[in-house]
């Protein structure tokens, strides 16, 4: 990879990762910084429960996995019991560097919570506030989600039904279309927060 490319991989995971500063990436481990590094970009996460924790810091090489899948790998290392060789550890400003190979780490499931977070974000624009597509939303059971939009120029409000998934990329690039749509419309005699609903659950 060139310097651009490295720089494009870095910024991307820096953005991704921001999610994390507000709740643990993994039970009992907290985010600390985004660093680059040369072809691999450098995670550091303390272990622990404040100033006592350990600082780590994983070094991802840029070439082995997409930025999406990072909080994955990470939770994946974070959550078990990991063996590293002698020639992957070492310090680096205090912390202990560890130099991971996401090709041999399946990564674990994103919680529910940062499911919602990232398809809420998704529909979040900066600067809409005039006119606003997402307008609240309300997590229900079953990994299920309502969300409540603003259809621009027409009255009321739609609540929308989606199921939480890893990938929302392709549901909240649709979701303006498709609460246009007439024929998926129904009514919501039980909540009086929206005048209408659409079932994407199976979208």
């Amino acid at each position: 990879m060139n310097d651009s490319e490295d720089r494009e991989q870095q910024a991307g995971t820096t953005r991704l990762l921001l999610y994390y500063l507000n709740a643990p990436i993994a039970e009992g481990c907290r985010l600390r910084g985004v660093l680059p590094a040369s072809g691999a970009v450098r995670v550091a996460i303390r272990a622990g429960d404040g100033e006592n924790g350990d600082l780590f810091l994983y070094e991802i090489p840029h070439d082995t996995v997409a930025p999406a899948r990072i909080p994955g790998v990470l939770r994946a290392v974070l959550s078990g019991t990991q063996i590293y060789g002698s020639g992957d550890v070492s310090d680096v400003l205090g912390m202990t560097l560890v130099r991971l190979r996401p090709e041999e780490i399946t990564p674990a499931p994103e919680p529910e919570e940062g499911q919602a977070l990232r398809t809420l974000l998704g529909l979040s624009a900066p600067g809409d506030d005039e006119d606003p597509l997402l307008v609240g939303f309300l997590m229900k059971d079953g990994g299920l989600m309502r969300l409540y939009v603003n259809r621009p120029g027409r009255p009321g409000l739609v609540g929308v039904d989606i199921r939480l998934t890893d990938e929302p990329t392709a549901l909240t690039a649709s979701l303006p279309t498709l609460v246009e749509e007439e024929e998926r419309h129904r009514l919501a005699p039980d909540d009086p927060h929206c005048d209408v609903v659409v079932d994407l659950t199976d979208w």
